[in-house]
């Protein structure tokens, strides 16, 4: 059904000046965080071999920033709305940045995962403010489409721009340098960030409640750490302590909007189907995709040798179809309809994703590279559908708060994926019969397998290297089938969720 918190469109018809200038300025932003998440799957092994992270270590270093930016998404939108989406989003860029260099200089895995957390708590501060702004830049809907369409090609295009760069500066620098390039990017968007953009909040914002805020973190982390936990290690008394934490947290959450005059998030946008279902879509797809979207560098690299740059070309057909997808998106969602575009995209992505489950250490690129294409078009289709529907569906004063609604099912999606889908892959690789002689570390990452196999006598090497490679990538076909379950049912669930919606 329609939306019945849509605004009326007869009072948003003026169109502002400057407003694509702006909205290129916003794209800078999104390119820094999209650049930085891609970055990291491909310096992953060379972390690995520098720090010696152990296998828990190495997901902790995937998914922390996942986990904050998750638990803080929502109170940095509602902050946006009070304080100002132009301020919040300067300040974070430049927090991002500046912590960008802690990270690039991390000298061990405690550090590092410290680094990410840190990026988390700037990024949240990032994504919620880009399209709040786009909310209010844009009212006229058909514009608001392409623009949102535009925001999603360039998050796609740094997923693109960040594998290709990233493996560049890996050949030729330390892996490091992979997060000190969101630092010329960030000057970019603060020194024209600050003539371009306007200014924009709600004009009866209300207290910034700091137990809400409290509540929404704990709540967040403390779930999905139970839930990585219970899938890597079972049920523990320590796991199901965090779980219940997280669940207290939440419930407290939602009960103390639902009884604030003014909250930090308004729960009644959840009524609205259209809205519901559009966040929903996103969770799902993420968390179907992100455990395969961390490996697939490692197995590109480690499995099939490829070099760090021709990895990052190997994933470029993923980010082309995005960029495509995402451009036509909305027009295809006016011709067909809503829940045709982003049911069809996200089966699509389930059926490449079971295509991936027949990946050997010799499959020809042909098949990996169609497979991306396909997954890059369903998700820009359906990512780009669902950004438009949440935005349409809130009034613009709420735009911030709705914004960070929809990012935060991305980022729990892309830390429960990782958590979920990553411990499949790193259980499964832990259970290879190595030769006499295999030392532990092999047993903890394919990365320490091939640092512990270049120590040994070719013959046991070569065993070695064998056997941990076929485990990583039986451990890639368990996580891509169940990637590929999840998104058939996230198609399913959207078909039903946005019946009659329209943009």
């Amino acid at each position: 059904m329609t939306s019945t918190l849509r605004p009326a469109r007869t009072t948003e018809t003026e169109k502002r000046p400057g407003r694509w200038l702006a909205l290129g300025v916003l794209v800078l932003a999104v390119l820094l965080v999209a650049v930085d998440a891609t970055v990291l799957g491909l310096a992953t092994p060379y972390i690995s071999e520098d720090l010696k992270p152990s296998g828990t270590q190495l997901l902790w270093i995937g998914d922390v920033y996942s986990f904050v930016i998750a638990g803080l998404l929502v109170s940095m939108g509602s902050l946006g709305d009070r304080i100002g989406r132009k301020r919040i989003l300067l300040c974070g860029a430049v927090a991002f940045g500046l912590i960008s260099v802690l990270n690039a200089y991390a000298t061990s895995p405690e550090l590092m995962i410290l680094a990410r957390a840190l990026l988390g708590v700037a990024g949240a501060t990032l994504m919620p403010a880009t399209l709040a702004l786009i909310r209010n830049l844009f009212h006229d809907p058909r514009e608001r489409s392409l623009a949102v369409g535009i925001w999603g090609a360039a998050a796609s295009a740094g997923m693109a721009v960040g594998p290709i760069v990233g493996g560049f500066l890996l050949e030729h620098f330390w892996w490091g340098s992979v997060f000190l390039i969101n630092l010329p990017v960030m000057a970019v968007l603060v020194l024209v960030g600050i003539r371009l953009l306007p200014e924009s909040r709600n004009p009866n914002p209300g207290p910034w409640d700091l137990a809400s805020v409290v509540l929404s973190l704990v709540g967040m982390i403390a779930t999905v750490y139970a839930v990585k936990e219970a899938a890597a290690h079972g049920f523990t008394w320590p796991v199901l302590g965090a779980g219940l934490l997280g669940v207290a947290g939440l419930y407290g959450f939602v009960r103390r909007q639902l009884t604030m005059p003014v909250p930090l998030l308004d729960m009644r946008l959840f009524r609205s189907r259209g809205f519901s279902g559009a966040v929903l879509a996103d969770l799902l797809t993420v968390l179907g995709m992100s455990g395969l979207v961390f490996f697939l560098s490692q197995y590109l690299q480690l499995v099939q040798g490829r070099r760090p740059f021709e990895a990052g070309l190997a994933e470029l057909p993923a980010a082309v179809g995005a960029v495509a997808a995402g451009l036509v998106a909305g027009t295809a969602a006016r011709r067909f309809s809503v829940r045709a575009v982003v049911s069809g995209g996200l089966a699509a992505v389930g059926l490449s994703l079971a295509a991936l489950t027949t990946l050997s250490g010799a499959t020809g690129y042909p098949l990996l590279g169609a497979a991306l294409l396909v997954v890059g078009v369903g998700a820009g289709l359906s990512f780009t559908v669902t950004a438009d529907v949440i935005l349409s569906s809130v009034p613009k004063d709420q735009a911030g708060a709705a914004s960070a609604v929809s990012e935060t099912a991305y980022e729990l999606g892309a830390a429960l994926g990782i958590a979920l889908l990553g411990s499949i892959v790193t259980a499964a690789y832990r259970g290879f019969t190595g030769p006499a002689g295999t030392p532990p570390q092999a047993h903890e990452s394919l990365g320490g397998a091939v640092e512990a196999a270049a120590g040994l006598p070719a013959p046991t090497a070569e065993a070695l290297l064998s056997a941990a490679r076929d485990s990583f990538v039986h451990g890639l076909h368990l996580a891509s089938g169940a990637g590929a379950a999840v998104l058939l049912t996230a198609a399913a669930a959207a078909w039903f969720l946005l019946k009659n919606q329209k943009l």
